[in-house]
């Protein structure tokens, strides 16, 4: 059985309101304001704002903020995070008409973009201008603006989040002020505002730093868990890239390379709507009709993983990086102090073994290096990033409670778009500059009208 790490992951009231008016239904459904209710990729967070709204330029967005002052405004993105950063019943704001490259310097390796832009719409045009993203996470749905609000990130010890890529940004603010900012204009609101959770203001540009456009050489194997974390400094010494997919209910894990290369790219692999899959629709029945007897399920998923092999893969770094996700489910990931990562691990496999936790995704496991930014998770130094998932059909709250004391144990913290249940009184022991990004949040929206109920819990605003 050959399959390839992209086919693993992508198998991974108004009618009674019209009689009563006297009024046609069609006339009365012309003249009704329509419901529209918002969620996310999971379907987990939804809301039903008063407005969802997608200004066409930066002026029409400045109008929109000057013109609330009774309502939470909240952007939005792709809706791909998993807390609740955006539900409101105020006014969604997507930056979706905002999006695409304004141009680059190639001489700086630097290019400029709309903040709405997909991360997914990026790879083509800097190939195209000679240049590429230093790192990208695997999946590429997010916006640019969503991602670096959140820290999102790849893996590699050498490679900070896509925050660490940001050297200059353009912010809309509660007064609706525009203000340009780097690391000499407002140096303080740029350092803050490249991981801020959309509370300090609306971000329309972004200005990155890139590096030369390059290919990328996958290796993906399948090895015992214990093995790669007895070996784990190997791995991180020896490849630009790693991380591994630990599969849940086995000894087994899959460890992925990811390394620059220059060879020519190997041929596209072609996936139909069934295909591809067969992995992962062993491990999916194996939890359905075996969980009832664990021991003899360990013994069939460990004879699946001994057996598997993948194909290596060649090309362009943003096709590489990025993979096909449909498969929906919910995900808690919590970024430990990369000593501390393997230990950490252990305890939550040892833990869903001996409670018989309810699961059958892998955990994904990856190393990210620290940087300076006050409200990243990794400031501070390189960590290691544990993400736990659940299937969109399976209830993740018992599962993702039992999982998240231990991370709180090896000093986790939480990432920004994922699901966790820490508050203000907690999050502030775990970051060191917490108060300068609070106080900066007070004075440039002192009203809070970029805080939703989930902000206000994370921040400690009345």
């Amino acid at each position: 059985m050959s399959i390839s790490r992209r086919e693993l992951i992508k198998a991974l009231g108004a009618i009674g309101t019209a009689a009563a008016l006297g009024l046609p239904l069609s006339a009365a459904a012309a003249r009704r304001e329509r419901i529209m209710v918002w969620r996310n990729w999971s379907g987990a967070q939804s809301c039903i704002p008063a407005q969802r709204l997608g200004p066409a330029s930066e002026d029409e967005l400045v109008a929109l903020i000057r013109g609330t002052t009774d309502m939470v405004i909240r952007p939005v993105g792709s809706a791909h995070s998993f807390s609740a950063l955006v539900p409101t019943d105020g006014k969604i704001v997507s930056l979706g008409k905002l999006s695409g490259m304004i141009g680059h310097d190639a001489a700086k390796l630097q290019s400029d973009w709309w903040a709405g832009t997909p991360m997914s719409q990026m790879g083509a045009p800097l190939q195209a201008a000679g240049l590429a993203l230093p790192n990208m996470s695997d999946i590429d749905y997010q916006t640019l603006a969503g991602a670096i609000a959140t820290s999102t990130h790849g893996t590699g010890v050498g490679y900070g989040s896509y925050s660490t890529q940001v050297v200059g940004l353009r912010l809309v603010t509660a007064s609706g002020e525009i203000i340009d900012c780097d690391a000499t204009r407002r140096a303080d609101l740029f350092n803050a505002a490249r991981v801020s959770l959309g509370a300090l203001g609306v971000v329309t540009q972004v200005k990155l730093q890139n590096r030369k456009a390059f290919r990328l050489r996958e290796k993906m194997w399948i090895a015992r868990t214990e093995e790669l974390l007895e070996d784990i400094e190997k791995h991180r010494r020896e490849n630009q890239h790693w991380e591994m997919q630990v599969i849940t209910n086995s000894d087994y894990a899959a460890a992925i390379t990811l390394n620059e290369t220059t060879d020519p790219a190997t041929p596209p692999v072609s996936v139909d709507e069934e295909g591809g899959n067969e992995y992962v629709k062993w491990i999916q029945r194996l939890d359905k009709y075996g969980s009832d007897f664990p021991a003899a399920r360990r013994a069939l998923l460990n004879l699946v993983g001994s057996t598997a092999s993948f194909d290596e893969r060649v090309g362009d770094s943003y096709d590489i990086y990025a993979n096909v996700r449909n498969v929906r489910f919910n995900e808690m990931e919590y970024s430990v102090p990369a000593a501390a990562g393997p230990a950490c691990l252990r305890e939550i496999l040892a833990l869903i073994e001996k409670k018989r936790l309810p699961t059958w995704f892998p955990i994904e496991y990856r190393y990210v290096k620290g940087d300076d930014i006050p409200l990243s998770m990794f400031e501070g130094g390189e960590r290691c990033a544990i993400s736990i998932h659940q299937h969109y059909t399976m209830d993740y709250h018992n599962y993702f409670a039992e999982i998240e004391p231990i991370f709180w144990k090896y000093g986790g913290r939480p990432h920004w778009g994922k699901l966790h249940t820490l508050n203000a009184g907690q999050l502030a022991k775990l970051y060191p500059r917490w108060k300068e990004f609070t106080e900066l949040r007070q004075a440039l929206d002192p009203k809070g009208r970029f805080l939703n109920a989930h902000l206000r819990s994370v921040f400690g605003v009345a």
